[in-house]
């Protein structure tokens, strides 16, 4: 693990390489599982001041789960996560006529088509993905989560020769600015240097 600000990043965040693959997964990680995505009480409380522009857009079923159990509830861990249907699907999962999965917050949010907190597109933890944030004592843990659904993402992002923490910039920066995210990139180049490899030639 690397110290950068009050985070502790994985080696893997700076070493894996990835790069979703929609064309291919179609966007499963949204109706795969068995936990919603996790949420902060800070997103609950924007989502729920979305949720009379979202509830005529989302299916039966997702309408159903929230008038019985809400937007969110608490995992077997303790976390708390957005709600699920069917033990797997998020409420605010769709898919189109393509038959791929799309987030309806992110979705009316870039089509401009959500009146109150327009400028919210999705939760933080569903930006970032594959990586995780965990507590370590003080810190922030900033670990890479592989699961199995993603191998198209690992097989497209070593033919790209993308790191993970390349492709995720624009979330990292969202979540811990340009400052961090320029002190991420200097300290992977420093311990590639190390390793007199360059981040583009690392192995899978």
């Amino acid at each position: 693990m690397f110290l950068i600000q009050n985070t502790l990043v994985s080696l893997d965040v700076l070493e894996k390489e990835f790069c979703c693959d929609l064309d291919t997964c179609r966007g499963c990680c949204c109706i795969e599982g068995d936990a919603g995505c996790p949420i902060t009480d800070e997103e609950l409380q924007l989502i729920e001041q979305l949720l009379p522009e979202l509830l005529p857009h989302m299916t039966p079923e997702a309408k159903q789960v929230v008038a019985e159990q809400g937007l969110s509830y608490l995992d077997p861990s303790g976390e708390r996560v957005l709600s699920i249907v069917n033990g797997k699907d998020c409420i605010f999962a769709r898919t189109g006529h393509n038959g791929w999965c799309y987030c309806l917050i992110e979705k009316r949010a870039k089509n401009q088509e959500l009146k109150a907190n327009s400028q919210f597109t999705k939760p933080i933890s569903c930006h970032l993905y594959p990586i995780r944030l965990t507590k370590v004592g003080e810190y922030t843990g900033v670990e890479y989560n592989r699961w199995d659904i993603c191998h198209c993402a690992r097989v497209l992002g070593k033919k790209k020769h993308l790191p993970l923490y390349q492709f995720l910039k624009e979330p990292l920066i969202r979540r811990f600015g340009e400052e961090w995210y320029n002190e991420l990139c200097l300290t992977a180049e420093e311990w590639h240097k190390q390793l007199n490899v360059s981040p583009r030639e690392k192995p899978f």
